[in-house]
């Protein structure tokens, strides 16, 4: 072994040691020396290169109409708030106190509903807890209104940085026709930008598209912003909806609802072949009266049917071949005791029908008729009758793109171990048989009719054709068959006969056409209270009609189901008037006439100007080639609006100018169409609410009166 040579080895180590412990003093040295003296520099070196990770926010898609039309899309809005520790940093602190109340009027000029007095108060508050995030003014604003703020003193200076003042961005979401379809169409949560209900809760996922990824690199005082994940758009859904019977079933709806003062009132317009939903009104009536969309009642309302339930049992009776069209009833007075319960016409008062046919039953909406032809035959083994309601899809869960849409709930006889039903008793089978024990939304009713329409083929509803991006279908929604065929074509055959004489001989007369063939059922019902029962203080009602038009060619199904407290109550007066309204619309929509055949020859076509932007008009009727009497020598070349009035005398059109240039006085806007009357008065600063169609017939705020900016005149068409 050789000896350790310690002398030789010794210092040589000590040597290395001393130079370590020199490096490690060194860099401790630079180290401290960095922190310390160069320490400013650094820091302004780091704050000139920051790196975020920024989500960027995808454009919801669009909500389109069966044709293309927008029905729902993205705005800009911000929400306006003031960091006051940017500002303090920027040292504005000074030019601030000295701008304050310059900018509190300024605010006041832009927000009227706010003093200045209230939002220096509000500002001063913010600036002495040194807030980072104080509102300006609690709700979001639209992007003219957001410039409007940044050209005040101080936030006129340039960025967030400097100023204090911060938009932050949202994608609001608006309707571009109002509360036209607003429960289908739905909503998002204007805070969460998250969806609430309908079409944009169902659909989210399309609509919503996919966030990206950014970071922003900040050289010197600018940002640069790099994406690293780019963000992709949501697509637009195709509706099935059609904007002009959307409309004419609400306006239709709505007048009749006000005119019985009804509670709830729901329109749904089936395309029979397709199951393609036209149009889906559901109107509830406020504390002021009026009528607003605010549930779905015609996908979620489970209430009992009543009489438009009947057609389903005589077609069971029908196609178990237990009856046919020759069957004969002796409803006598119109009083027949079942089990222990009193079976009524509605016409008992009055003696009844006596002996009735098959036919007639249904025509006459007879209860004793139909529950006695359940009752006789199936009272023995109503799991048959109720296996046969089953067979015509009326229960069918139909999967429809609404939360809280439910099926159809029809109760099936059970029977314990010893053969007695347990949740089953003796009036249950002829009062489920006109429409009583059950509990049925308005949409399986129609799609039940529409199947009748459509030879027997039940087709689900739809409400969606397809999910469209960049003008490329990316997923289509085709139509879904239920039931190839709900019977017997025999059993169709007769009934599709019966629904048309129910309309032309029967108590749906109201519902009938001049013009077109209609068939449909007519429905009343008393609606249950729950465990308080049917006559819990005032009765409430259900009056329906289901039916479709035109009955020898049938295109359109439609449902009308109105709510109401107290009596007069009829499906066929109430319900079928507003079907009636509905129907002529649509068929007069639909024609094609020569313009020729629509002159009288003994006069000339003289179309009816409404005041407003007369430059317009006189480009209008001289297109047209119509005389414009002496008033008026203006020009439409510029296409600037030129304001006057229009009167109609015999064969010409006067056209007179008219001074509407003060914007502090109140224009007079009587006669004028939406469009024109909106822009004269919103151009003076104040909002508008519109009710009704057609001219300008009353205004809120009287013509000649001082006005501000944030007033608003309510305008009522007619």
């Amino acid at each position: 072994m050789s000896k350790f040579e310690g002398k030789k080895i010794i210092p040589r180590y000590s040597m290395l040691a001393v130079l370590l412990l020199f490096a490690v003093l060194g860099v401790v040295g630079r180290s401290v020396y960095i922190m310390t003296v160069q320490g400013n520099y650094w820091k302004a070196v780091a704050d000139r290169v920051v790196f975020d990770s920024i989500k960027i926010k995808p454009v919801r898609g669009n909500i389109l109409s069966c044709d293309g039309k927008l029905m729902s899309s993205s705005l800009p809005e911000y929400s306006l708030f003031l960091d006051f520790d940017a500002m303090h940093k920027s040292k504005v602190d000074t030019l601030w106190n000295d701008s304050v109340d310059a900018i509190c009027e300024g605010l006041h000029r832009i927000f009227p509903e706010r003093s200045a007095a209230e939002f220096k108060a509000n500002l001063k508050k913010g600036k002495e807890k040194n807030s980072k995030y104080w509102k300006v003014w609690p709700r979001r604003v639209n992007y003219n209104t957001m410039m409007e703020v940044k050209s005040l003193p101080i936030f006129n200076l340039g960025g967030p940085n400097k100023t204090g003042l911060v938009a932050t961005e949202f994608n609001a979401r608006k309707r571009a026709y109002g509360s036209l379809a607003k429960r289908t169409l739905g909503d998002l949560y204007g805070a969460k930008d998250s969806a609430m209900y309908g079409f944009e809760q169902y659909y989210d996922s399309i609509l919503r598209g996919t966030e990206g990824m950014m970071h922003r690199n900040k050289v010197l005082r600018d940002y640069i912003n790099i994406i690293d994940v780019p963000a992709i758009d949501g697509a637009d859904i195709v509706t099935t909806l059609d904007i002009d019977m959307q409309d004419l079933a609400e306006r239709s709806l709505a007048k009749k609802l006000k005119e019985i003062n009804a509670n709830v009132g729901v329109a749904i317009v089936m395309e029979v072949a397709t199951g393609d939903i036209k149009a889906i009104v559901n109107l509830d009536r406020g504390e002021d009266g009026n009528y607003y969309e605010s549930r779905n009642h015609a996908v979620s309302d489970l209430l009992e049917p009543g009489s438009v339930f009947k057609t389903a049992s005589l077609m069971v009776a029908l196609d178990d071949g237990v009856v046919d069209t020759t069957y004969t009833v002796d409803t006598g007075s119109g009083v027949m005791r079942m089990h222990g319960r009193d079976m009524r016409d509605h016409n008992w008062r009055r003696g009844g029908y006596g002996t009735i046919s098959f036919p007639k039953i249904l025509m006459v909406s007879s209860n004793i008729g139909v529950s006695y032809i359940i009752d006789k035959f199936y009272h023995d083994k109503p799991e048959k009758f109720v296996e046969g309601i089953y067979r015509l899809g009326i229960t069918e869960d139909f999967n429809l793109p609404f939360i809280g849409a439910t099926p159809a709930k029809v109760r099936m006889p059970k029977k314990d171990s010893g053969g007695r039903y347990t949740n089953w008793y003796g009036t249950a089978l002829p009062w489920m048989s006109i429409g009583y024990e059950t509990q049925v939304p308005p949409i399986s009713t129609l799609t039940f009719y529409n199947a009748i329409a459509n030879g027997g083929k039940m087709v689900a509803p739809r409400f969606v054709k397809a999910a469209v991006k960049d003008g490329e279908v990316i997923k289509e929604f085709p139509t879904r068959v239920v039931r190839e065929q709900i019977c017997k074509p025999t059993t169709l055959s007769k009934m599709q006969t019966i629904l048309e004489q129910v309309v032309s001989k029967g108590l749906g007369k109201r519902a009938g056409s001049k013009s077109f063939l209609v068939a449909g059922k007519t429905g009343t019902a008393q609606i249950s209270q729950g465990t308080a029962g049917y006559k819990s203080g005032q009765t409430n009602y259900l009056v329906s009609f289901a039916g479709y038009f035109p009955a020898d060619n049938p295109r359109y199904s439609c449902i009308v189901c109105i709510q109401k407290t107290g009596l007069p109550a009829s499906g066929g007066t109430m319900s079928g008037a507003v079907f009636h309204d509905i129907a002529e619309g649509i068929m007069a929509s639909s024609l094609k006439l020569d313009i020729d055949d629509a002159k009288d020859g003994t006069s000339e076509p003289v179309p009816e100007v409404a005041d407003g932007n007369i430059g317009a008009a006189d480009n209008v009727l001289s297109y047209l080639g119509m005389p414009v009497a002496d008033g008026w020598n203006g020009s439409y070349s510029e296409g600037n609006p030129i304001w006057g009035t229009a009167e109609t005398s015999g064969k010409k059109v006067s056209l007179t100018k008219k001074d509407t240039t003060n914007s502090k006085v109140m224009p007079d806007v009587r006669g004028m169409g939406a469009r024109d009357a909106v822009y004269l008065i919103e151009s003076r600063g104040l909002k508008t609410r519109i009710s009704g169609c057609g001219k300008v017939a009353q205004q809120s705020i009287q013509p000649g009166m001082k006005v501000s900016r944030g007033m608003v005149c309510n305008l009522i068409l007619n």
